[in-house]
């Protein structure tokens, strides 16, 4: 790398925003884009509705912030970080990438270099993205530009496992390219660098980093169900079989978001266009997607097995997963839904959440707690800090007459210090 890089991060959500200040942390004349103008202006104020980068750390040494692609034209090394969802028929949805991809053509100039981190299936980046940039820019790839591939590692809520602390995988088309990825990667990972010798290969690696830990989780869930009809409680088998040094320590719960509830899909669609119907990732999707409605079903069965006349349940928790607002995908909203289905009246609260967001993508209104009725079942669904710590006393304080059902999804409370007349349930 004969001279320092000039960085452009496209996308600014939980991927984009720590890659942009990491670099610029580091010297690196670094420029965050994001076509949210809200975004935008709430970064330039040192603000992350993600809570992934503190505000402290925000008015440091910020990146040049910016909505406008003029801004792109300063930059030659370019990393798109947008999200790759899926649609309602769980197919991928290259929709952002593309545009992501446009907007960087539109910038590009000889020399330049373009890595992708954003989750896509093996052969996404040369067959989809290239022909974008090579349309957008007027320039040709491999002779003008090259591009990279450089898998995202990010864990939302993970303050221990961030950006520079996680080993990179970095990919190019080309020696030379590879070369220059791994060394720009490298100036500010401290956890180092791994090169894998094709886009295809890094690609690859990400789709099944997630596909791993969905089938494993899938397993669990289905151990789950299995032992509920034995009456054996999961969470006991579990710890018993851990004991052995090479046990893997999955556990069941819902399984969304944007990484692990959705990249399964692109390796799936990938895998059925060569002409392979995938039976084993499938079929752990299939499982880890019903696990909202088994638990609705099991926290009626036991109010009705109580002979309780059901008047409402309260939810706690409808983010993905615990200590992170974003509400992307999560199976959390499934268990309401079932509930719905039953005519049961329901109320969710949530500290972390946006009340906006959840009427958005769920039509759902969250609830202050002290607005609640007192309910008939509670359902700890995503366990974050604020429930977590306060523990039997904030459910008991909650359930009508201190008594009733608890579904405590991921087994966070104490079963032997349940308060008497309360039903515990767990995955």
């Amino acid at each position: 790398m004969s001279q320092k890089r000039k960085i452009a991060v496209i996308g600014l959500g939980y991927v984009g925003l720590p890659v942009a200040v990491a670099f610029a942390k580091h010297g690196y004349d670094t420029i965050g884009f994001d076509i949210d103008q809200t975004r935008v202006k709430e970064l330039q104020a040192g603000e992350d509705r993600t809570r992934e980068i503190s505000s402290e750390e925000l008015k440091a040494t910020p990146p040049i912030f910016s909505w406008n692609p003029a801004d792109l034209n300063k930059a030659d090394f370019f990393i798109v970080t947008v999200p790759t969802p899926v649609d309602s028929a769980n197919q991928p949805d290259l929709g952002a990438l593309r545009a992501a991809s446009r907007t960087v053509g539109g910038a590009l100039k000889r020399g330049d270099i373009v890595v992708y981190e954003s989750t896509v299936y093996p052969g996404a980046t040369e067959e989809e993205c290239v022909p974008v940039l090579e349309a957008a820019s007027g320039l040709t790839c491999g002779v003008d530009f090259t591009v990279g591939y450089s898998p995202e590692r990010i864990n939302p809520g993970d303050k221990e496992h961030t950006f520079t602390k996680i080993k990179k995988v970095v990919s190019g088309q080309d020696e030379e390219t590879r070369a220059i990825v791994a060394e720009v990667y490298g100036s500010v990972i401290t956890a180092g660098v791994h090169v894998a010798p094709t886009i295809k290969v890094a690609e690859a690696a990400k789709v099944i980093e997630n596909a791993q830990r969905d089938i494993n989780i899938a397993f669990m869930n289905e151990l789950s169900h299995i032992f509920q009809l034995l009456d054996v409680d999961t969470g006991d088998v579990l710890e018993a079989a851990s004991t052995k040094w090479n046990f893997l320590p999955f556990k069941p719960g819902l399984v969304g978001g944007h990484c692990i509830g959705v990249d399964p899909y692109y390796l799936t669609y990938r895998s059925e266009k060569a002409g392979y119907h995938p039976q084993v990732i499938l079929s752990g999707r299939r499982i880890n997607d019903s696990v909202g409605e088994r638990i609705a079903r099991e926290c009626v069965r036991l109010l009705l097995q109580e002979g309780r006349r059901v008047q409402n349940v309260l939810q706690l928790g409808l983010t993905f997963k615990e200590d992170v607002p974003d509400l992307r995908n999560s199976k959390a909203a499934g268990i309401l839904k079932e509930l719905n289905r039953f005519g049961i009246q329901t109320a969710v609260h949530d500290p972390w959440a946006s009340n906006e967001e959840a009427l958005h993508e769920y039509g759902v209104e969250l609830s202050e707690l002290d607005e609640v009725e007192p309910a008939d079942a509670i359902i700890l669904a995503v366990p974050h800090k604020e429930y977590a710590t306060q523990g039997w006393p904030l459910i008991k304080s909650r359930l009508r007459n201190g008594t009733g059902v608890v579904m405590d999804v991921k087994g966070v409370l104490d079963r032997a210090t349940a308060p008497e007349g309360v039903t515990v349930w767990r995955l």
